[in-house]
């Protein structure tokens, strides 16, 4: 199956015979369109696309080309239609440098009120970036945009860009222009993206694949892209259809109909699901199987607000303590994470989160001294003894660096958080005693094994 990640059907150049070209998609072998959004007359017929089509669904955004059109209108359309369940993202937004068809400072200015907005819908971001790197990266890390997360539109062989965006945690979308004969750079780079971060679109009408250069491009094409990244990476047509797909349905949340689990009890504790995105791709990890853990089903449609955490959560007064750990990594959402800590230890809960380590690699600084006072106890999945070990089991978005710095947030975590400890998942392969080692000897916290298989 195969999903475009990235259509404009709602486009002019549709106008005759887009339910033909809706028809051809679906024949073609893909499950899901995405819509995305680039104006509001655009986002209008974008909700009525999705509204008309089960596999169809939308984003809301506004073109950097465009926003000198922008009003504050137009942040309410965004706002107020964001709930709607078809919606599953912000954008496209970013910067674009090489048409300048408004300043960079009304560009700047749009893509950072629209990063709020992902941020307050709790919805992943589209991100368009043409010749202005430097800026869109300074402006998602200035405005932690990686907390609502995303996808690279369009990636054209920036490896600069492609290295910061992965270290984000964000997904990279690979286009029809990977068909090129002069794209050789580009297929080139497009080597380093790992699978669990590739996803598959056409920008349609724009950029069709070789063999349709010249025409208007549609979703059925995406066939094509996707048999050259097969080639690119050395694997088959079915495993990069297997991974684009299983990416976009989670960044995007695509097919549920439900929200899950936000907040869940195992064994007098209660456990709130923040987020189901992780900087780690853990080959034991219990998603892996299924979305249900003791009976409670955590694949979530979207990432809640903390009201609506806490109120789920109702009087917490009754569980020994509440405990971060859900389908992803808790800290990526570190504000909301704090909100709801904060609140809860007004409530006297004692508060601890289950995390992979890598929080302060996910937002680039020490958030230790920020959870000091909010939060009593943390584990911390140390999994391995060394680093290869670690990056083989765990595939972080951060590669070599992730095992350093899981162990330094452990060394860090003492100085503001009253108990620590680190944990192994009983892998074959893996040394637990080396493990046990490493945790007690050099970094002086508790250890603690983890069955292999066993959740909660």
């Amino acid at each position: 199956m195969l999903v475009d990640s990235h259509a404009h059907l709602e486009d002019d150049k549709y106008s005759n015979d887009r339910a033909k070209v809706i028809e051809n998609a679906g024949l073609a072998g893909l499950k899901y369109i995405i819509n995305i959004g680039t104006d509001i007359e655009g986002n209008k017929i974008s909700l009525k696309l999705a509204a008309e089509y089960d596999n169809i669904y939308c984003t809301l955004g506004l073109h950097p080309n465009y926003c000198s059109e922008v009003d504050e209108m137009s942040y309410d359309f965004i706002n107020k239609n964001a709930a709607n369940r078809k919606v599953v993202g912000i954008g496209e937004t970013g910067l674009d440098y090489f048409r300048n068809t408004c300043s960079k400072e009304d560009q700047q200015k749009v893509f950072k009120r629209l990063i709020s907005i992902a941020k307050e819908q709790c919805l992943p971001l589209v991100i368009h970036s043409r010749d202005a790197s430097q800026d869109t990266i300074r402006i998602i890390k200035e405005e932690n945009g990686q907390e609502a997360g995303g996808v690279l539109h369009c990636f054209t062989g920036d490896r600069m860009l492609l290295e910061e965006f992965l270290k984000l945690g964000f997904y990279i979308a690979v286009g029809g222009a990977v068909t090129y004969p002069n794209a050789a750079a580009l297929r080139e780079t497009i080597k380093d993206i790992p699978l669990s971060r590739l996803l598959l679109e056409t920008d349609c009408p724009y950029l069709a694949p070789q063999s349709k250069r010249g025409q208007r491009n549609e979703p059925a094409f995406i066939k094509e892209t996707a048999e050259k990244a097969a080639e690119i990476k050395g694997v088959t047509f079915e495993t990069v259809s297997k991974w684009s797909f299983l990416n976009s349905v989670y960044l995007f949340k695509l097919g549920i109909k439900q929200r899950g689990t936000i907040v869940y009890e195992i064994n007098n504790s209660l456990y709130i699901n923040l987020t189901n995105r992780c900087s780690n791709h853990c080959s034991f990890c219990a998603r892996n199987e299924s979305t249900l853990v003791k009976g409670h089903n955590l694949a979530i449609d979207r990432e809640p607000s903390a009201e609506e955490i806490l109120k789920a959560a109702g009087d917490v007064s009754k569980y020994k303590e509440v405990v971060f750990c859900g389908f992803g990594e808790p800290t990526i959402r570190l504000s909301v994470l704090k909100e709801i800590a904060a609140k809860l230890k007004l409530k006297g809960s004692k508060v601890r989160i289950d995390t992979n380590g890598q929080g302060n690699l996910i937002h680039g600084r020490n958030i230790l001294p920020e959870l000091k006072g909010l939060v009593d106890a943390v584990s911390v999945s140390l999994n391995a003894s060394n680093s290869d070990d670690y990056q083989r089991i765990c595939f972080s978005q951060f590669k070599e660096a992730a095992y350093t710095g899981v162990k330094e947030f452990l060394k860090e975590a003492k100085k503001y958080i009253p108990e620590v400890t680190a944990s192994v998942v009983t892998v074959p392969g893996i040394d637990v005693e080396a493990c046990r080692k490493i945790a007690e000897e050099e970094l002086k916290v508790s250890f603690r094994i983890r069955q292999f298989g066993r959740v909660g």
